[in-house]
Parts: structure tokens; C-alpha cells; sequence
């Protein structure tokens, strides 16, 4: 039976499957794998089921010049904590688990969407802490979702999520910047990133993360947004440049942000959290039972096709 490392518990039923197949070794712990872990955990399994965070960068495959690992599964899409190509060069097959996260994902967007448009977690802040004193005509003026104009920046399955749900939910107009021409099946306009980000009321960004999309948004696309426009974050957190989305959220350059990634995540910067105009989640993404028990399944398929010595169902 080969030797599986899951480097954070997952849900019950993902657990006991992989007990059914697999010597299952669980860290005991919540935190990400540091660098030397990924090291050890290389020379001792067979297959490792990465999540969020864990270190598998080019300095760990260096350490281990023959690995006894020969599968990374990752839970989740993204997989910007991963360097691949040092993986494949040390002989280890990478997969992700892609089309279990859209529906969830895109969902959280139109969440950010919504708070940071209606100012909800400030209105909500307001009533807790017992100060609302009472409906009146001007209090908590926000922007108006419906019929808006809302700029996708990455059209992949997420991306094309949150599209649909804003035009077909909302009546908005979708504008899109897409590193290569994509077609979709929906009204959508595909522009250069400029003139997509000046168009919008909303903008959504919906990259994958990695060492391309690093700070792929900073202060001139902030500066080509309208004053009244919000920004919302569900991709990777260093996918933007943090202390120029906090510049244009002190200077008034844009209207609000909602975001549910950060750049040096789980830290988030005092700045931040000072200001109301910005909607801030722990990272929700994906969190809900019956979308991590499809994650988890997704990863566990990878893990038995290669115990079968079958293709992987989702290498990246």
C-alpha cells in the first residue's frame, strides 16, 4: 500500500477514503508545510496531497536529488505554492483540482460585489456595535449593483463564473481583459486591460496566482479605474501590489475593495483593517462542505490513478 501524506486534515468522508486506499500519514496541524517538512515529506511518501501554502518550492526538490515522492496531488486550483517544473524535473507529476471550485468561488465574488457596493460589513459594524439610531433617506448610501458595468480580469471557468452570474443575475454589462483572445458564450466585450479597467463600475479579478501574475495589478491600473469603482480580489493575494491598492483606497483613487486573498496572507495590514470601505474575508473561497468533500475527491482520484498506474485526471 503506498504512502500518502495529506498536509492538513480534510473532510471526514475525503479522510476515509483515503484510509481505504492509501497508508495515510495527517499532520496533526492547520499551518502550511514550512520548507524542511517539504523536504522530509519528499524522501518519505509515495504521494503528497498539498494544501494552501505548503512549501514545495525549487529549494526543497534541490535538497532531495531522489525523491521517493512521485505525485504531488494538490487540493485546490491554484497551485502557486508549487513550483512545477522543479517538480517534473525531480521526476513528480503535479495535479489540481480544477472545475470543483468555480460555483464557489464565483459566489464569493458576488458577495465582495454586494458588501462593498451596499457597505454591509460596515452597516453591519454599525449595528453591533449599537449605533444605528435609526432609518433616514441618506444613511449608508451605496452603489447600485444592477446594471453596472463590471470589468473581469481572467476569463477561466471562474472568471466566467462570476460573468454570468453578474450579467444574467444583475443586468450588468461584462467587459474582460484576457492574456490571449477567448471567446464566450455570453454578451461580453474582450478589451486591453486599460480601457476594461476605465469602463468599469466593478472590477473582478480572476488570474490564476504564480510567479506570471505576480503584481499583475498595481498602482497605474488603480489609477485608470473611475473614482466610484470598486475592487474585488478572489484570485492570489500578490497577484496585486497590496501597498498600491492601499494608496488608492487612503487617496479616494477608487471607491472600496472587497477582498477574500492578501498579499503575505493570513497577515493582513493594519491599514486594511482600519478602513470601511473595504469588505475583508479569511479566505472563503471554496468553503463549504459539500465543495471541499468534491475538492478532496477530485485529489484523491488523482492519488489512485496514479496507485493504478492510470493517466492523471487533471495534471497541470
Amino acid at each position: 500500500m503506498l504512502k500518502l501524506l495529506i498536509s492538513r486534515r480534510l473532510p471526514e468522508t475525503v479522510m476515509a477514503e483515503a484510509e481505504a486506499g492509501f497508508d495515510v500519514t495527517c499532520r496533526p496541524v492547520t499551518t502550511p508545510m514550512d520548507p524542511a517538512e517539504c523536504v522530509a515529506a519528499l524522501g518519505d511518501f509515495d504521494i503528497i496531497l498539498p494544501t494552501l501554502g505548503d512549501a514545495f518550492r525549487a529549494p526543497a526538490f534541490a535538497a532531495v536529488p531522489d525523491p521517493r515522492a512521485r505525485l504531488l496531488a494538490n487540493f485546490g486550483v491554484g497551485y502557486n505554492h508549487i513550483d512545477v517544473a522543479a517538480a517534473r524535473a525531480a521526476g513528480l507529476a503535479v495535479t489540481n483540482t480544477p472545475g470543483a471550485v468555480t460555483d464557489a468561488t464565483a459566489d464569493i465574488a458576488l458577495t465582495l460585489i454586494l458588501m462593498t457596493a451596499r457597505r454591509v460589513g460596515q452597516g453591519e459594524r454599525m449595528v453591533r456595535a449599537g449605533a444605528w439610531s435609526g432609518w433616514h433617506p441618506t444613511q449608508m448610501l451605496g452603489l447600485h449593483v444592477s446594471g453596472k458595468t463590471v470589468c473581469v480580469i481572467g476569463m477561466g471557468r471562474i472568471g466566467q463564473a462570476i460573468a454570468r452570474r453578474c450579467h444574467f443575475g444583475f443586468g450588468c454589462k461584462i467587459v474582460y481583459a484576457n492574456r490571449s483572445p477567448k471567446a464566450v458564450d455570453f454578451p461580453a466585450t474582450q478589451m486591453d486591460m486599460d480601457a476594461a479597467l476605465a469602463a468599469a463600475d466593478i472590477v473582478v479579478l480572476a488570474t490564476p496566482g504564480g510567479a506570471d501574475t505576480h503584481h499583475l495589478i498595481g498602482a497605474a491600473h488603480f489609477a485608470a479605474m473611475a473614482p466610484h469603482a470598486i475592487f474585488v480580489n478572489i484570485s492570489r493575494g500578490d497577484v496585486v501590489d497590496e501597498a498600491a491598492l492601499m494608496d488608492a483606497l487612503h487617496s479616494g483613487q477608487i471607491g472600496g475593495a472587497g477582498l477574500d486573498v492578501y498579499e503575505h496572507e493570513p497577515v493582513v495590514p493594519e491599514a486594511l483593517l482600519a478602513m470601511e470601505n473595504v469588505t475583508l474575508l479569511p479566505h472563503l473561497g471554496t468553503a463549504a462542505l459539500e465543495v471541499r468533500e468534491d475538492m478532496g475527491r477530485m485529489a484523491l482520484a488523482n492519488c489512485i490513478a496514479f496507485a493504478e498506474g492510470r493517466a492523471l485526471p487533471n495534471p497541470v
